[in-house]
């Protein structure tokens, strides 16, 4: 009982249209045969029976839907045979019905004669086709929806996962960097190499506790990023700088989007103490910019771009604005959407 309340109480706006077009249907029915409007005209009772024709109509439409139906995708072939089967069978229970009732008071030759056999054979027909009509729309308009629902479910999965895949690629690019810049500190002076790697170890403990985030707030991706150029520093001294202008810190940023823009710089560029590399960047209500000018190394392996192309593809699975890339003579920068809201489920 309590799962047929659920059923009625989950489709209720599509019985109460039911109910409601049965009863117009029987006023305009009485309209056209007398001709005339009074009290009898609004009676529900012509409704009511035709509710409860409805109803086993249903229920016939339901047994074959659930016996012919393979799938939940949309098939003519076994649209046209529910639909058919049912109306065939519909009339039979409904001409039997009245063949009982007929026979229960003794009237057959008075109501169930040739003439009124015809008429309401074909009034039963109509009435399957424009109920039935109505019941499989709305069917199969549910079971498009559960459709779509579970292919967007399935697509949220996806891309959270190839997005677990891509930091899994990312997380690995940032330990392996900062360790050679640690062997090479380890060689050149050992007490600095001491103080990079308690830093080094407060900084990892933050990629860690973001890897399994799609994104963080763009004031923590600042802090994080500040904390990171002062590793570089211990290295390089003032051969690059980090200047930060910050409009705006709403919004979000996918973890290590920055730090990764900023140990870019530093890897193709050559910065010397006279000659820097300046690293800007800058906030604003839709984006963020992070520039650096160009000084190019020399003799080194060309760029794969790989870390790159990898930050893109995490932000084409969380947005609709992808990154901009901007390249010059003397300036490199790429542009990031700042995200409000996730675009894309």
């Amino acid at each position: 009982m309590k799962k047929v309340l659920d059923r009625i109480n989950r489709n209720r706006y599509f019985l109460l249209f039911i109910v409601l077009f049965a009863y117009a249907q029987s006023i305009d029915s009485r309209i056209r045969e007398r001709t005339e409007l009074n009290a009898y005209t609004f009676t529900p009772d012509a409704a009511i029976g035709t509710l409860i024709s409805v109803c086993i109509l249903f229920i016939v439409l339901i047994f074959f839907t659930r016996r012919w139906q393979k799938s939940d995708i949309f098939s003519t072939t076994e649209l046209l045979k529910i639909f058919s089967s049912s109306l065939i069978s519909y009339l039979l229970i409904m001409q039997t019905i009245s063949l009982a009732i007929a026979f229960i008071f003794d009237n057959i030759e008075r109501n169930f004669n040739r003439e009124i056999v015809t008429l309401t054979t074909f009034s039963y027909l109509l009435d399957g086709f424009i109920y039935g009509s109505f019941f499989l729309a709305y069917n199969y308009y549910n079971k498009n929806k559960r459709n779509q629902e579970q292919l967007v479910k399935y697509n949220k999965a996806l891309s959270e996962s190839r997005i677990n895949q891509l930091k899994t690629q990312l997380n690995p690019h940032f330990l392996f960097n900062n360790l050679n810049v640690l062997d090479q500190l380890i060689e050149e002076d050992k007490y600095k190499a001491s103080d990079f790697l308690n830093e080094f170890a407060d900084i990892y403990r933050f990629v860690l506790q973001t890897s399994d985030k799609k994104t963080i707030p763009i004031s923590e991706e600042l802090t994080f990023a500040t904390q990171y150029f002062n590793l570089i520093r211990h290295k390089y001294g003032n051969s690059y700088q980090l200047i930060i202008e910050n409009e705006n810190c709403n919004g979000a940023i996918v973890p290590l989007s920055l730090q990764l823009l900023i140990e870019n710089a530093v890897q193709h560029n050559l910065g010397t103490e006279k000659n820097p590399v300046c690293i800007k960047i800058l906030t604003n209500n839709n984006n963020i910019s992070i520039s650096n000018n160009l000084i190019p190394k020399r003799n080194t392996k060309p760029a794969s771009g790989r870390a790159l192309n990898n930050l893109k593809e995490q932000y084409k699975l969380l947005t609709n604005i992808p990154i901009e890339i901007q390249k010059s003579d003397k300036i490199f920068s790429v542009i990031i959407p700042i995200i409000y809201k996730i675009q894309k489920q």
